[in-house]
């Protein structure tokens, strides 16, 4: 009973270790430690898409962006520029109230299964290219407006066209076929999905005739939910590989069929005008005078076009020839 109690100097030496710090209660170090360990959660915020996928993602886009810059360049026929920007994940609230007003906001199908997404261009990037449709330089108008029917109209053919594009970039981990649903210039009456909903924004520079435009791609968890298992990097360069070897085995088809195919050589020894009757009167022996010398080099055509120009000789018993010029497709043409 007597070793239960304790002792003034061991008293002492406790409340000296507390106030040292030397010694913690159990109950607050056991509280500390749960405290190290613990981590942040934000419900409001929930992380759905993984590293691995917005990797994915990134990998798909950046063939995006490519295919974009060729197609503008081609479609408008002036240089354009399409960069990824960024990938993040957020909701759809705060994309919605990130946008400027007004914007074109496009809402689409990405498939008859997967749902619908978004895709918003603002004006940096929509008025320039309406512009050169209506045959402009591509130049920003002074004040911006809503756009009217006919502009809407246009952007629509326009879109439908980027969104093909985008088809084309996902082909290698899903099928998809987008398909316009609606076009609307104030984003906060795209009431697609509720706000707290997690969004893989993607977003876009673009450069056309000078003028720095966005686009922003926004893509809900829930349309990406039925193929997310194929966003993983190696599914990504697995296809990838697979394509590239179909690729490069079509060539090598090609390539072997080139090889065997039959070319027709034709060796031009002159040319001379005649009339009918002087054809019609022709016998064995006559003798017809043509343009050429004898020692001057002759036209050789493939398949009934000039290709080069050869001096003619023998091999052995064979007639052959000496290539001494390539002619360029403009000057053999006939």
């Amino acid at each position: 009973m007597a070793k239960d109690v304790l002792s003034q100097s061991e008293i002492e030496s406790i409340i000296s270790a507390l106030g040292t710090g030397d010694l913690l209660p159990k109950q607050q170090d056991n509280k500390t430690r749960h405290d190290k360990k613990m981590n942040l959660y934000d419900f409001k915020r929930p992380n759905k898409f993984s590293k691995e996928q917005i990797r994915t993602l990134k990998n798909i886009h950046e063939n995006f962006a490519r295919m974009l810059t060729n197609f503008l360049t081609a479609y408008l026929r002036m240089p354009a520029t399409v960069k990824l920007e960024s990938i993040s994940q957020v909701t759809y609230e705060e994309f919605i109230y990130s946008l400027p007003l007004p914007t074109l906001v496009t809402i689409f199908r990405l498939s008859d299964t997967n749902g619908s997404a978004i895709l918003e261009t603002n004006s940096f990037f929509t008025y320039p290219i309406i512009d050169i449709l209506f045959g402009g330089e591509g130049k920003l108008i002074k004040k911006t407006r809503e756009l009217t029917e006919i502009e809407l109209s246009v952007m629509r053919r326009v879109n439908e066209k980027i969104l093909n594009n985008l088809s084309y970039a996902w082909e290698d981990i899903a099928h998809i076929s987008p398909q316009i649903d609606s076009l609307d210039t104030n984003p906060q009456f795209s009431q697609l999905l509720v706000s707290n909903e997690a969004v893989a924004l993607i977003s876009f520079s673009a450069r056309i005739a000078g003028n720095d435009g966005y686009i922003n791609l926004c893509l809900p968890y829930i349309t990406l939910e039925p193929i997310l298992t194929q966003l993983s990097s190696q599914n990504w360069y697995a296809r990838q590989s697979k394509t590239e070897w179909d690729a490069t085995r079509a060539l090598l088809t090609l390539e072997k069929k080139i090889k065997v195919t039959e070319i027709e050589l034709t060796a031009v020894l002159g040319r001379t005008t005649i009339s009918v009757s002087e054809f019609l009167n022709f016998e064995e022996g006559d003798i017809i005078l043509l343009d050429s010398q004898i020692d001057k080099p002759v036209d050789l055509c493939l398949e009934g076009k000039t290709k080069f120009r050869i001096n003619l000789g023998t091999v052995g018993t064979k007639m052959a020839g000496v290539i001494t010029e390539i002619i360029n497709e403009e000057e053999g043409r006939e």
